[in-house]
Protein backbone atom coordinates (compact mmCIF):
# COMPACT_ATOMS: atom_id res chain seq x y z
CA UNK A 1 0.00 0.00 0.00
CA UNK A 2 1.68 3.40 -0.80
CA UNK A 3 -0.04 6.03 1.75
CA UNK A 4 2.15 9.27 0.77
CA UNK A 5 5.25 10.55 -1.20
CA UNK A 6 7.59 12.67 0.44
CA UNK A 7 9.95 14.86 -0.94
CA UNK A 8 13.21 16.15 0.47
CA UNK A 9 15.02 18.88 -1.17
CA UNK A 10 18.54 18.32 0.53
CA UNK A 11 20.99 15.51 1.57
CA UNK A 12 20.39 17.16 4.52
CA UNK A 13 16.51 16.80 5.03
CA UNK A 14 17.13 13.17 3.50
CA UNK A 15 19.50 12.67 6.36
CA UNK A 16 17.39 13.71 9.20
CA UNK A 17 14.66 11.55 7.58
CA UNK A 18 16.53 8.47 7.77
CA UNK A 19 17.63 9.42 11.04
CA UNK A 20 13.93 9.45 12.29
CA UNK A 21 13.35 6.90 15.21
CA UNK A 22 11.11 4.35 14.59
CA UNK A 23 7.67 3.14 15.92
CA UNK A 24 8.37 0.35 18.46
CA UNK A 25 8.67 -3.13 16.97
CA UNK A 26 8.66 -1.70 13.72
CA UNK A 27 10.79 -2.61 10.99
CA UNK A 28 11.69 -0.22 7.93
CA UNK A 29 12.88 -2.16 4.83
CA UNK A 30 13.79 0.16 1.89
CA UNK A 31 14.89 0.19 -1.65
CA UNK A 32 17.24 2.77 -2.75
CA UNK A 33 17.89 3.86 -6.19
CA UNK A 34 21.67 4.34 -5.98
CA UNK A 35 24.79 1.94 -6.19
CA UNK A 36 25.82 0.03 -3.79
CA UNK A 37 29.79 -0.80 -4.33
CA UNK A 38 31.82 -0.55 -7.32
CA UNK A 39 33.43 -3.05 -9.69
CA UNK A 40 36.27 -4.74 -8.61
CA UNK A 41 37.70 -4.59 -11.31
CA UNK A 42 38.37 -1.39 -11.06
CA UNK A 43 39.30 -1.10 -7.36
CA UNK A 44 41.98 -3.88 -7.80
CA UNK A 45 43.05 -1.23 -10.13
CA UNK A 46 43.57 1.40 -8.54
CA UNK A 47 44.49 -1.31 -5.93
CA UNK A 48 42.15 0.68 -3.37
CA UNK A 49 40.94 -1.62 -0.47
CA UNK A 50 38.90 -4.50 -1.46
CA UNK A 51 36.89 -4.96 1.68
CA UNK A 52 33.82 -3.11 1.36
CA UNK A 53 34.13 -0.73 4.42
CA UNK A 54 37.43 0.61 3.67
CA UNK A 55 37.03 0.61 -0.03
CA UNK A 56 33.63 3.04 0.63
CA UNK A 57 35.80 5.00 3.29
CA UNK A 58 38.60 5.60 1.00
CA UNK A 59 35.99 6.47 -2.09
CA UNK A 60 33.76 8.66 0.27
CA UNK A 61 37.06 11.06 1.66
CA UNK A 62 37.32 11.77 -2.25
CA UNK A 63 36.11 14.80 -3.85
CA UNK A 64 33.90 14.86 -6.56
CA UNK A 65 36.54 16.25 -8.63
CA UNK A 66 39.35 13.79 -7.95
CA UNK A 67 36.50 10.74 -8.09
CA UNK A 68 35.78 12.07 -12.10
CA UNK A 69 39.84 12.66 -12.92
CA UNK A 70 40.15 9.07 -11.27
CA UNK A 71 37.77 7.55 -13.23
CA UNK A 72 38.38 9.40 -16.64
CA UNK A 73 42.14 8.03 -16.09
CA UNK A 74 40.56 4.78 -15.92
CA UNK A 75 38.51 4.58 -18.74
CA UNK A 76 40.55 6.62 -21.09
CA UNK A 77 43.46 3.93 -21.28
CA UNK A 78 40.79 1.45 -22.60
CA UNK A 79 39.58 0.66 -25.59
CA UNK A 80 36.28 2.01 -27.34
CA UNK A 81 33.27 -0.34 -26.09
CA UNK A 82 34.98 -1.15 -23.21
CA UNK A 83 35.62 1.90 -21.12
CA UNK A 84 33.75 1.28 -17.99
CA UNK A 85 34.47 -1.76 -15.79
CA UNK A 86 31.09 -3.07 -14.71
CA UNK A 87 29.60 -4.92 -11.37
CA UNK A 88 28.08 -8.25 -11.88
CA UNK A 89 24.77 -7.19 -11.19
CA UNK A 90 24.87 -4.68 -14.46
CA UNK A 91 24.20 -7.42 -16.51
CA UNK A 92 21.01 -9.05 -15.37
CA UNK A 93 19.96 -5.51 -14.23
CA UNK A 94 20.18 -3.86 -17.03
CA UNK A 95 22.18 -1.14 -15.08
CA UNK A 96 24.46 1.38 -15.71
CA UNK A 97 28.28 0.99 -14.37
CA UNK A 98 28.59 2.43 -11.11
CA UNK A 99 31.68 4.18 -11.62
CA UNK A 100 29.76 6.51 -14.16
CA UNK A 101 30.17 10.30 -13.56
CA UNK A 102 27.58 11.59 -16.10
CA UNK A 103 24.86 10.16 -17.75
CA UNK A 104 23.35 9.11 -15.15
CA UNK A 105 26.03 10.59 -12.20
CA UNK A 106 25.56 6.82 -10.48
CA UNK A 107 29.10 7.37 -9.08
CA UNK A 108 28.22 10.64 -7.47
CA UNK A 109 24.77 9.02 -6.00
CA UNK A 110 26.90 6.55 -4.70
CA UNK A 111 29.28 8.59 -3.36
CA UNK A 112 26.79 10.90 -1.46
CA UNK A 113 23.71 8.36 -0.26
CA UNK A 114 26.13 5.10 0.97
CA UNK A 115 27.34 7.29 3.52
CA UNK A 116 23.93 8.63 4.91
CA UNK A 117 22.85 5.02 5.43
CA UNK A 118 25.77 4.29 6.84
CA UNK A 119 25.59 7.07 9.47
CA UNK A 120 21.97 6.33 9.83
CA UNK A 121 23.00 3.27 11.49
CA UNK A 122 21.42 1.19 8.13
CA UNK A 123 22.06 -2.28 7.62
CA UNK A 124 23.18 -3.17 4.09
CA UNK A 125 22.87 -6.89 3.72
CA UNK A 126 25.63 -8.84 2.12
CA UNK A 127 27.50 -6.08 2.93
CA UNK A 128 27.82 -4.16 6.07
CA UNK A 129 26.14 -4.77 9.16
CA UNK A 130 23.73 -2.45 11.20
CA UNK A 131 20.56 -1.96 12.83
CA UNK A 132 18.46 -5.01 11.90
CA UNK A 133 15.22 -3.31 12.23
CA UNK A 134 16.57 -0.58 9.34
CA UNK A 135 17.11 -2.12 6.38
CA UNK A 136 18.71 -0.37 3.22
CA UNK A 137 18.83 -2.45 -0.43
CA UNK A 138 20.02 -1.38 -3.74
CA UNK A 139 17.15 -1.00 -5.95
CA UNK A 140 17.04 0.03 -9.54
CA UNK A 141 13.30 1.30 -11.20
CA UNK A 142 14.56 0.53 -14.47
CA UNK A 143 14.83 -3.02 -14.24
CA UNK A 144 11.01 -3.44 -13.13
CA UNK A 145 10.16 -0.48 -15.86
CA UNK A 146 11.60 -2.31 -18.76
CA UNK A 147 10.19 -5.78 -17.97
CA UNK A 148 6.82 -4.15 -18.41
CA UNK A 149 7.54 -1.82 -20.97
CA UNK A 150 10.24 -2.79 -23.10
CA UNK A 151 12.32 0.18 -24.98
CA UNK A 152 10.05 2.35 -24.30
CA UNK A 153 10.37 5.13 -22.59
CA UNK A 154 8.77 6.92 -19.55
CA UNK A 155 10.50 9.63 -18.46
CA UNK A 156 12.73 12.59 -19.52
CA UNK A 157 14.03 15.68 -17.72
CA UNK A 158 13.95 17.04 -20.90
CA UNK A 159 10.73 19.15 -21.51
CA UNK A 160 10.88 18.72 -25.57
CA UNK A 161 10.83 14.80 -24.50
CA UNK A 162 8.22 14.94 -22.19
CA UNK A 163 5.86 13.48 -24.90
CA UNK A 164 2.14 11.93 -24.75
CA UNK A 165 3.95 8.85 -25.54
CA UNK A 166 5.98 8.64 -22.25
CA UNK A 167 2.80 9.96 -20.76
CA UNK A 168 0.84 6.86 -22.14
CA UNK A 169 3.95 4.58 -21.16
CA UNK A 170 3.81 5.82 -17.43
CA UNK A 171 0.27 4.87 -17.20
CA UNK A 172 1.23 1.49 -18.75
CA UNK A 173 3.50 0.83 -16.05
CA UNK A 174 1.59 1.90 -13.35
CA UNK A 175 -1.66 -0.18 -14.30
CA UNK A 176 0.95 -3.15 -14.76
CA UNK A 177 1.81 -2.40 -10.77
CA UNK A 178 -1.86 -2.22 -9.68
CA UNK A 179 -2.70 -5.27 -11.36
CA UNK A 180 0.31 -7.56 -10.11
CA UNK A 181 1.36 -8.16 -13.81
CA UNK A 182 5.32 -8.18 -13.20
CA UNK A 183 7.16 -11.08 -12.40
CA UNK A 184 7.05 -10.28 -8.44
CA UNK A 185 3.41 -11.48 -8.56
CA UNK A 186 3.08 -8.25 -6.23
CA UNK A 187 0.34 -5.60 -6.43
CA UNK A 188 0.68 -2.01 -5.79
CA UNK A 189 -2.08 -0.45 -4.02
CA UNK A 190 -3.02 3.47 -3.92
CA UNK A 191 -5.64 6.37 -3.93
CA UNK A 192 -6.45 7.99 -7.43
CA UNK A 193 -5.14 11.52 -6.26
CA UNK A 194 -1.30 9.58 -6.17
CA UNK A 195 -2.19 7.22 -9.06
CA UNK A 196 -2.74 10.51 -10.69
CA UNK A 197 0.56 12.54 -9.10
CA UNK A 198 2.61 9.64 -10.46
CA UNK A 199 1.54 9.47 -14.16
CA UNK A 200 1.91 13.52 -14.69
CA UNK A 201 5.36 13.58 -13.43
CA UNK A 202 7.08 13.51 -16.71
CA UNK A 203 10.90 13.25 -14.48
CA UNK A 204 9.67 9.74 -13.41
CA UNK A 205 11.04 10.81 -10.38
CA UNK A 206 7.69 9.90 -8.67
CA UNK A 207 6.63 6.78 -10.46
CA UNK A 208 10.18 5.52 -9.79
CA UNK A 209 9.51 5.45 -6.16
CA UNK A 210 6.79 2.88 -6.12
CA UNK A 211 8.82 0.98 -8.78
CA UNK A 212 11.45 1.03 -5.97
CA UNK A 213 9.06 0.36 -2.88
CA UNK A 214 7.88 -2.82 -4.84
CA UNK A 215 11.16 -4.15 -5.26
CA UNK A 216 11.99 -3.79 -1.68
CA UNK A 217 8.18 -5.02 -1.10
CA UNK A 218 9.22 -8.25 -3.04
CA UNK A 219 12.62 -8.59 -0.91
CA UNK A 220 10.90 -8.64 2.54
CA UNK A 221 8.14 -11.10 1.38
CA UNK A 222 11.43 -13.36 -0.02
CA UNK A 223 13.32 -13.25 3.19
CA UNK A 224 10.21 -13.80 5.41
CA UNK A 225 9.17 -17.01 3.39
CA UNK A 226 12.30 -17.97 1.60
CA UNK A 227 15.60 -17.16 3.64
CA UNK A 228 18.45 -17.34 2.23
CA UNK A 229 22.05 -16.64 4.12
CA UNK A 230 22.21 -13.10 2.75
CA UNK A 231 18.39 -13.14 2.91
CA UNK A 232 15.97 -10.64 0.93
CA UNK A 233 16.12 -12.71 -1.78
CA UNK A 234 19.81 -11.58 -2.35
CA UNK A 235 21.75 -14.31 -4.09
CA UNK A 236 25.46 -15.02 -3.49
CA UNK A 237 27.35 -12.07 -4.71
CA UNK A 238 30.36 -10.42 -4.29
CA UNK A 239 30.63 -8.61 -1.12
CA UNK A 240 32.55 -5.66 -2.27
CA UNK A 241 30.34 -4.55 -5.49
CA UNK A 242 26.78 -5.71 -4.17
CA UNK A 243 23.75 -6.66 -6.09
CA UNK A 244 20.75 -5.10 -7.39
CA UNK A 245 17.45 -6.60 -5.38
CA UNK A 246 14.82 -9.09 -7.81
CA UNK A 247 18.09 -8.82 -10.25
Amino acid sequence: MLEKLLNFETLESFAHFLHSPLPQEVAIVGGFDLPFGLPRELVEHLQWPTDWLPCMQHYTALSRAEIRDTFKTFCDARPVGGKFAHRATDTPAGSSPSMKWVNPPVAFMLHAGVPLLMQAGASLPGLHPGDPGKVALEAYPGLLAREILGPRSYKSDDKAKQTPERLLARKDVLSALERGQTRLALRLKLSTVLSEHLVQDPSGDALDAPLCLMQAAWAAHQHLHHPTPTGYGLPDFDPLEGWIVSA
